[in-house]
């Protein structure tokens, strides 16, 4: 999984990887039929015998290739649990707000892309709490 400022995991052999795509959400295992999505902001579970691990991306690609391996492009992937359930909450209130008192069309689309963003994340901690 690489990031435009990092690489996260490099040649991590895992068992299934979970993800959101735009086209829904999928499961791939080894020998998934090559594909290349487009990422929507929600949560990475990447398992393997080690455990599991999640992150939250807000967007980017997922690549699965002939040979089995998975390339993720992400613009950002955080931990979930390194994210603040209360600092998110917060936010999100803000740019609803923002959205709701937009004066022109430019301020309203960027609240509400901020919006979606912070519901993605709300929705994928309180997955996480479950």
């Amino acid at each position: 999984m690489a990031l435009p400022h990092e690489i996260v995991l490099k040649n991590k052999e895992v068992n299934q990887v979970d993800l959101s795509a735009v086209s829904g959400d999928l499961g791939i295992l080894a020998d998934h039929v090559p594909t290349i999505e487009q990422l929507k902001p929600g949560v990475i579970d990447i398992m393997a015998d080690s455990g599991a691990e999640k992150y939250f991306v807000s967007g980017g690609f997922a690549i699965m290739n002939p040979n089995s391996v998975l390339n993720i492009n992400a613009i950002e992937a955080f931990k979930l649990e390194d994210i603040d359930a209360q600092a998110v909450a917060s936010n999100l209130a803000e740019s609803q707000r923002l959205a709701s008192n937009a004066k022109d069309e430019i301020t309203k689309e960027a609240a509400a892309i901020e919006v979606e963003l912070y519901e993605a994340l709300q929705s994928a901690l309180s997955a996480k709490s479950k």
